[in-house]
Formats: C-alpha cells, sequence, structure tokens
C-alpha cells in the first residue's frame, strides 16, 4: 500500500490542517496526483468528493470541516495511523534520542493494520517527522475535531505503548504524554488513568480507574464499571481488527487493576 492510498482516504481533512502541512513536503505531489486523478473519474471538473471545504480558525489555522454524514471506517483506519505516524515522532524524540524499539513499535503496528508493503513508506514519513517542529496543540486540535472520543482513547494507549517500548518511560515522555492527552482533548481522568497503566506507582491501579486510593469499595465498583463501558473494544471496531485486539489488551489492564485493589481490600 503506497502513502497516497493512505492520504486519500483522509484527504477531508488532513490537506488543510497542520498534519497536512506536516506531510505536505512528501506527499504533496501524490495528493496533488490523486486529486486530479480524482476529478478525472468523477467528471466533476474541480471537485473531489472525499475533499472537505477548509475554514479558518480563530487562531489563524486552517482546518478542514468534517464531511457530512462521517467518515467511512477505511478512512477513519486511515487517519488513525497519520494520526498515530504524527504524534509517535513526539513521543520518540521526548527523550531526546530514537531508540528502535520505539521505531519497531510503530512498525509493528503498520505491518498489522495496513501489511508489510505499507511499512517502508511509513517509516520513512516517520523519520522525516523527527526532523521538523511539531506544535502538539495545532495537531491534536486538528486531530479533536475529526477523530471520536473512543478513537483518541485508543490512540493515546498506542503512544503510550511507544513510551515503554524500550523498557523505560521517562519523565519526558510522561510530560509529552500529558501534553498530547491534552491536546487531544482527553479529560485529566483519563489521560491519568492511560498513563498509569504504563508508568507505575503504588497508586497506579487506582490511577488507571480514576479514583483515589480513599475511595470506597461502592466507589471501586462503580468506577469499575464506568472504565469497562468506556474503554469495550467495541467503540473502536471500525479502525479494525488488530487495533480491537489492542483495545482489548487495554481492557485488560483495566480489570487487572480493578482485580489488584480487590485483593489488597479483600472485596468479594
Amino acid at each position: 500500500m503506497s502513502a497516497a492510498k493512505w492520504i486519500v482516504g483522509v484527504l477531508g481533512w488532513v490537506t488543510y490542517g497542520p498534519i497536512g502541512a506536516l506531510l505536505g513536503f512528501w506527499l504533496g505531489s501524490v495528493v496533488d496526483r490523486q486529486i486530479d486523478a480524482a476529478k478525472q473519474i468523477s467528471g466533476e471538473g474541480g471537485s473531489y468528493r472525499g475533499q472537505s471545504r477548509p475554514y479558518t480558525t480563530g487562531s489563524g489555522g486552517t482546518y478542514a470541516n468534517p464531511r457530512p454524514g462521517g467518515y467511512s471506517a477505511t478512512e477513519q483506519r486511515n487517519s488513525f495511523m497519520l494520526s498515530l505516524l504524527v504524534l509517535s515522532s513526539a513521543v520518540i524524540k521526548a527523550d531526546g534520542k530514537t531508540l528502535r524499539a520505539e521505531v519497531d513499535c510503530v512498525r509493528a503496528f503498520i505491518r498489522q493494520n495496513f501489511g508489510e508493503s505499507a511499512v517502508e513508506e511509513a517509516i520513512n514519513i516517520l523519520r522525516g517527522l523527527e526532523k521538523q517542529t511539531l506544535n502538539i496543540y495545532s495537531v491534536g486540535q486538528q486531530i479533536a475535531q475529526n477523530m471520536n472520543y473512543s478513537q483518541r482513547l485508543q490512540l493515546f494507549d498506542y503512544l503510550n505503548k511507544i513510551a515503554i517500548a524500550d523498557g523505560e518511560y521517562s519523565k519526558s515522555e510522561k510530560d509529552v504524554l500529558e501534553a498530547i492527552g491534552s491536546a487531544i482533548r482527553l479529560t485529566s481522568s483519563d489521560i491519568s488513568s492511560g498513563i498509569a497503566m504504563y508508568y507505575k506507582d503504588n497508586d497506579s491501579a487506582y490511577a488507571v480507574l480514576e479514583i483515589s486510593p480513599s475511595a470506597t469499595d461502592e466507589e471501586v465498583k462503580a468506577a469499575y464499571r464506568k472504565m469497562a463501558m468506556k474503554n469495550h473494544p467495541d467503540k473502536v471496531a471500525t479502525l479494525g481488527p488488530e487495533v480491537q485486539k489492542a483495545a482489548a489488551e487495554k481492557f485488560r489492564k483495566i480489570q487487572e487493576a480493578y482485580e489488584q485493589i480487590k485483593r489488597q481490600r479483600g472485596m468479594s
């Protein structure tokens, strides 16, 4: 799968925002060719059905309006992949060094979801992104406007996996991930919960469930039910079976945190 196929799947919002600007150096000419080809096929003479009209935000940035009726499953999957590549570059650079284990984590995601033929192109894009200055907040704004909350939660989980891929979750990586969580408009409790699944301390199990150690047993049970509902793998089914599988692994971490607290408290 070529990079063109990824971009075509999300032209509606990638082209006009900061993600499109970051990728444009490598993919601009590819996108132009695909737009021209689409125009010729559709016979619309200047309109492309996958492209949204841009609008300008109050801060001066330009973004694409979400397509009426929403994006297809393929488009959602492609936009998830592109978002992961862009934000992965910020996580990988966080500790001032690019480690093979972190890049390999991204490589595995691409291979599992898009096939071996897509890996080289994706890694080339990732390496190029590492050389650019990334504004996490402008990129996060675009992602938040075009990706639903459950998908953003799963994206955040993948980014945490990249941070811990080398066996060490550094303070600088944690700081970057907290900034990313805020930028993609996750709640502070969801950010803390997502990080606590990988950045361990004495109260991690409670943080995973988004409660404090002072919570009552009933509050613990209620928190688990809420987290289980919010993070159920079915909520990201449109992103494909591999992403849903990863969501199931995250779901198990929530269950493990709950079981740990129950054992500590002697709860039934």
